[in-house]
């Protein structure tokens, strides 16, 4: 089990702390997602697990010892693969993985072809990193960060700026990773690929744990919600009407979503839309997907830093 256990921090002159006794565990062998509007102490929880910081309050754990105590001692056994590319742009993909790996110590003909092979780099080994397209730089990113074989990934934002091709690869080879027996904490602003890798998850906001646990745990721990999808927008009395009693909101592509409906309420509110003349194209009550439990945990003001 990898534990955070009451992580505390706050930087110099901030009023606020960061980190605010975060407190979450991720079974060995799984798959966490982090999540947390921007300001929420993401980056720097994982800056702490990564030992670019230390904690100034609280523990990490893995088994029977401190994080830190694991990386001063087996330090590949822990890996980062960050938001940002971090390789030499100058250099070719192989020139990259032999610059990496003797950093590391690591033999590199013991590793090489097995990070090519699962990152599907083979032909591009003698391109430059700056001439490779988002979707590969993204795929050294993470070869590069497999190099030394780690039990524990931190992967953060491993596929923005990617085509969907490259997003697909990129989220099988994820998934290889954790069936593989790796304990991998995923960040990502993507709901639904949380959803599709990770069995467990945890929802920061201003330094402070809302609510961690299994997926399935997460999900039901928000009402079930009512939504309508329509061939056109609400009449407008009709919409006030629904706002007033059931805090209707209207969401992107003429999708409505009502939380103060419950169960029993569901086919009078159809009916009441069919006879305002709304025609309906789907409607559903039922759990709730992640990004509904996110926004309602974190509220809807935008967040810029």
């Amino acid at each position: 089990m990898l534990r955070f256990e009451g992580i505390h921090f706050q930087y110099p002159g901030a009023s606020q702390p960061a980190l605010e006794g975060v407190t979450f565990a991720v079974p060995k062998g799984e798959a966490l997602g982090l999540l947390g509007p921007n300001g929420a102490g993401k980056t720097t929880l994982i800056s702490i697990a990564t030992g670019l910081l230390a904690e100034q309050g609280g523990q990490i754990t893995f088994g029977h010892e401190t994080l830190a105590a694991l990386r001063r001692h087996d330090p590949r056994r822990v890996a980062l693969v960050p938001q940002d590319n971090a390789f030499y742009p100058m250099l070719t993909v192989r020139e990259n993985l032999t610059f990496f790996a003797r950093v590391q110590g690591i033999p590199l003909k013991e590793r090489e072809a097995f990070v090519l092979t699962f990152t599907q780099l083979e032909a591009f080994v003698d391109r430059r990193a700056d001439q490779l397209s988002g979707g590969l730089k993204r795929r050294l990113n993470l070869a590069i960060g497999l190099l030394a074989d780690p039990e524990i990934l931190l992967l953060d934002e491993p596929t923005v700026g990617v085509d969907p091709q490259s997003r697909h690869f990129l989220l099988e080879a994820i998934r290889n990773l954790q069936r593989e027996g790796r304990t991998i904490i995923y960040t990502s602003h993507y709901m639904d690929e949380i959803e599709a890798i990770c069995g467990h998850v945890a929802i920061l906001d201003l330094g402070r744990v809302l609510v961690a646990g299994t997926l399935g745990d997460v999900l039901a721990s928000a009402p079930p919600v009512c939504t309508l999808r329509t061939k056109q927008t609400l009449p407008a009395a009709l919409a006030e009407s629904w706002r007033h009693r059931f805090d209707c909101e209207a969401l992107a592509g003429l999708r409505y979503r009502l939380p103060g409906v419950r169960m029993e309420e569901v086919n009078a509110v159809v009916t009441e839309a069919r006879a305002a003349g709304v025609e309906l194209d789907a409607w559903a009550w039922g759990q709730q997907h992640l990004d509904d439990v996110f926004m309602q945990l974190t509220h809807r003001n935008l967040r810029d830093e």
